[in-house]
């Protein structure tokens, strides 16, 4: 699936849309989370920060690895997604 045209909204720009479900994939984005109306399920799903995982290292190797791991786990998530959302977001 090619992502590389997506990119991050503000909350502004999505407002008007009506989601049954809202996926956050990081302890931050949980925290900063804005509610939504309506019977929206929320669920938090924690995945390693990259960019906190590689802060202190200098190997750009070693770094790329991590990316890599979190990115693999990421698509693995997702793709069993339509098989546990109804138990995963509760």
């Amino acid at each position: 699936m090619d992502i590389s045209h997506q990119r991050s909204k503000p909350i502004d720009e999505v407002k008007n849309i009506g989601f049954d479900y809202v996926i956050t994939v990081c302890s931050e984005a949980e925290e900063n989370c804005p509610l939504f109306p309506g019977g929206v399920k929320l669920c938090h799903i924690y995945f390693d920060d990259p960019p906190e995982l590689v802060s202190s290292l200098k190997d750009e190797e070693e770094a790329l690895f991590h990316y890599r791991r979190v990115r693999d786990e990421i698509r693995k998530f997702v793709e069993k997604l339509p098989e546990i959302l109804a138990e995963l977001c509760l």
